[in-house]
């Protein structure tokens, strides 16, 4: 009774005394696309956590840590091989799961292993225009990442569709959010943050005006294709933001953390790291972080990334929380797009 117990206990004691309950980790550093507002420090050579490395780590970051919920991304975490055995073995230890994708290796056999697992996925797209995907991603793949959407078509979790708003897409935004609908996903639009600490890539192409961005969300709400709940909050949130009004505190280092793919945890990607899980317990880790420079961040409202807000968010509107859909049923199906040019 008491190890059942405890899967409960720990993380609420998280809440409580300010820890994290909540880990982005970048399983992969590398990755197919060349995204124009993406500044890690992908395709480097640099060293990845193995699989078993991986299976020490958060095996303690779960038994000890009370860490219970993980964001996999990369990169494009689909690179690694090992990436199914690797989640598998993070739903053993207890995690749920957010697989965070391009969605381009999308193939029905590593579908059909992931739909056994606690697990959602989050599909990027930020255009249905071939021509426009290619300048935003830096690659030629829109026909790639329709066919893996189309291969979740039966994925029986919840699955999303993640759209970031720039001056490149900003006509595209409303088809890409019916598109999600009509497909199952729940649509989820963020804006394009540039020039904030180590995060973000200043992409002259992408930048826009913070009022013509307003406009985008605004169109989105009053389309009501996000159904009433955190998401829809995401959208006024982001609104909330581009007026640059204060935000609700950051959870940076204090309700989530970021792992890269060798092992450094940071308060999130636009921080600097504060140690190694390989060497070092995240008890200490914690206790390097620069409290100051996340303050400072928070304080600023630098950003609104959904991955370091998805907790106290949910803290302060509990209720919408709650009673945000998980599984979309498809509004009035239609086939895939072509990919015009």
């Amino acid at each position: 009774m008491m190890p059942s117990l405890s899967r409960f206990t720990h993380p609420l004691g998280n809440l409580v005394r300010e820890r994290p309950v909540l880990a982005i980790f970048e399983a992969c550093l590398r990755c197919n696309s060349q995204c124009g507002y993406c500044n890690l420090p992908l395709n480097q050579g640099r060293d990845e956590l193995s699989r078993e490395n991986i299976q020490q780590v958060f095996t303690k970051l779960y038994q000890d840590d009370g860490l219970r919920y993980l964001f996999i991304q990369g990169g494009e975490p689909l690179l690694r091989k090992d990436l199914p055995e690797i989640l598998e073995d993070l739903a053993q230890i207890g995690f749920h799961l957010g697989l965070i994708t391009n969605g381009t290796l999308l193939k029905p056999s590593i579908v059909s292993r992931f739909a056994q697992l606690p697990m959602t996925i989050s599909v990027s797209l930020d255009t249905l225009n071939r021509e426009r995907y290619r300048s935003i991603r830096g690659a030629d793949q829109l026909p790639q990442v329709l066919e893996g959407i189309a291969h979740l078509a039966e994925f029986p979790h919840a699955k999303y569709l993640t759209c970031i708003v720039s001056q490149q897409n900003r006509d595209d935004v409303l088809d890409v959010v019916r598109f999600a609908r009509s497909h199952g996903f729940m649509p989820v639009v963020g804006a394009y943050h540039w020039g904030i600490e180590r995060y973000g890539k200043v992409d002259l192409a992408l930048q826009y005006e913070r009022a013509t961005a307003i406009h985008v969300f605004q169109q989105v709400l009053e389309s009501e294709l996000v159904p009433p709940g955190y998401f829809r909050n995401y959208l006024k949130d982001n609104i909330q933001w581009l007026q640059q009004e204060p935000l609700n505190a950051c959870d940076a280092g204090r309700y989530s953390i970021s792992i890269d793919a060798s092992g450094n945890v940071a308060p999130c990607y636009a921080l600097e790291s504060a140690g190694n899980l390989l060497d070092s317990s995240l008890r200490d880790v914690l206790a390097h972080m620069d409290r100051e420079a996340i303050q400072h961040c928070s304080d600023n409202s630098s950003c609104n990334l959904l991955c370091s807000r998805v907790v106290g968010s949910a803290l302060h509107r509990p209720l919408s929380t709650l009673l945000t859909p998980t599984r979309l049923k498809p509004e009035q199906p239609e086939p895939s797009p072509v990919c015009s040019p």
